[in-house]
């Protein structure tokens, strides 16, 4: 932990991590913070969404009918494994199902791991250029490295996937059949308020759960970490034991970052395919 850490109880340490560096875009009217922008996590997810461009466009750069170089290797298992994942759930024709689903699984993948940055190395980095560049308080600077623990960007992702759905959907059946379904599946035309009503809560609760389900899972491995480097200032035996789980839990959030990333775009190929189904 820096000096400012150990100058900090445990619950403002933590909550000086947990903070964002945000601006209220309309602070006269939006008192509860409705129309807060963080903008660590837009910087950070457009700064990782152009890292993934930027490292498929050298592998395809320097790609070779012959042996193949590692990194591009490593790159067409990568999107072999997605495809053949992808074709797996999804059942209609569309061409466009892959591309989503290796940006998902890729883009994710990416934001999830950047919880194995340390804190304090964001901390003292974001204060430094804070302070230096935009003549900031250092300690009063947040910055979170983890754009997939922030429910704004779960939940601009999940939306960006419930919109696509939708088009999945009208494209399939038209429009007419989209309406018609709604009314009419699934216990026929003479029940159409439930089904209406049961069609209504299925199509919102899918791009819901699929937010929640990543936001909750890295917020809490976020969490898990910032209790290990607490643990960490109690002495040397704290010091010890911070060790031992910060290397257990670091190896099993391995599993949780590729995960998450796997979970999010597998079931998001699966709800494309569903919406195509017809009932």
């Amino acid at each position: 932990m820096s000096d400012h850490a150990e100058k900090l109880t445990p619950t403002e340490y933590i909550q000086h991590h947990l903070g964002h560096l945000a601006h209220d875009l309309t602070p006269n009217i939006s008192k509860d913070g409705f129309m807060t922008v963080h903008f660590d996590t837009m910087v950070m997810s457009f700064a990782l969404g152009l890292m993934m461009c930027l490292g498929f466009w050298l592998a395809t750069r320097k790609a070779t009918s012959g042996v193949p170089g590692k990194w591009q290797a490593f790159v067409e298992i990568v999107l072999e494994f997605i495809d053949g994942q992808a074709k797996d759930a999804y059942h209609g024709t569309s061409k466009l199902v892959t591309p989503i689903a290796i940006t998902l699984f890729c883009w994710i993948l990416l934001m999830n791991a950047m919880d194995f940055i340390p804190v304090d190395f964001v901390a003292a980095v974001s204060g430094f250029v804070g302070s230096t560049v935009f003549g900031l308080d250092a300690h009063a600077v947040h910055w979170r490295p983890v754009p997939t623990a922030d429910v704004n960007a779960t939940l601009a992702m999940s939306i960006t996937v419930f919109f696509l759905m939708i088009f999945f959907a009208l494209r399939a059946k038209g429009l007419g059949g989209f309406v018609h379904e709604l009314f009419t599946a699934p216990f026929g035309k003479w029940m159409f308020p439930a089904n209406i009503l049961l069609n209504i809560v299925e199509l919102l609760s899918k791009p819901v759960s699929l937010a929640m389900r990543l936001f909750g899972n890295m917020y809490g491995g976020e969490i898990v970490f910032l209790l290990i480097w607490v643990l960490g200032s109690i002495g040397f035996g704290g010091a010890i034991a911070a060790s031992v789980l910060g290397l257990g839990w670091g190896l099993f959030h391995i599993l949780i970052v590729i995960l998450q990333a796997f979970i999010f775009m597998m079931l998001s190929v699966v709800y494309l395919s569903l919406m195509e189904e017809h009932h």
